[in-house]
């Protein structure tokens, strides 16, 4: 089975490896994926990914805003929907692959993915980034995220963290 990690960016790269040491085993099947580097948002998604086959197994890790969640949390997300919380409209459901059943140690939500830093939301519960329903809604086989809760919708606190996009 074909493997690929996804990262937005090389800032992100340690994120592998504190990942490894709270899933263990499950991360350790992943040693040999090659890392693909996306960049930001969904141009650079759909352009990074467009060439991969679809039956490839896809792990994204990287970091996401939330309201509500502690920052130097992680998350494993099961579900993302693109954030648009001015209209409504039908999408289709983007259920991820998840690793297992949540522990003290992360816990298991949504992603909303959004073109642009989220900075103020009413939605509780959930993680925000700028990637990861694009990457689900191209068709592969299956789709697993991991995300390191950065900031409480604060791109300077983010930016501090990550030194990433500004």
């Amino acid at each position: 089975m074909t493997r690929f990690i996804l990262l937005a960016e090389e800032g992100e790269l340690s994120l592998i490896e504190q990942a490894r040491e709270l899933f263990g085993a499950t991360l350790d099947e992943w040693k040999n994926a090659q890392i693909i580097y996306t960049g930001v948002g969904a141009i650079n998604i759909i352009r990074a990914l467009r060439e991969l086959p679809r039956e490839a197994e896809l792990l994204n890790i990287g970091y996401a805003g939330s309201a509500n969640f502690e920052i130097g949390s992680w998350v494993e997300v099961t579900e993302v929907r693109l954030n648009h919380p001015n209209v409504t409209y039908k999408e289709p459901e983007l259920k991820l692959s998840v690793f297992g059943t949540p522990s003290a140690n992360y816990r298991q939500a949504v992603c909303y993915s959004n073109c642009d830093f989220v900075l103020q939301s009413d939605y509780k519960d959930c993680v925000f980034d700028m990637e990861l329903a694009f990457i689900a809604a191209q068709g592969f086989r299956k789709v697993h995220s991991l995300k390191y809760v950065s900031d409480n919708l604060s791109l300077h606190a983010y930016h501090d963290l990550t030194h990433g996009v500004e």
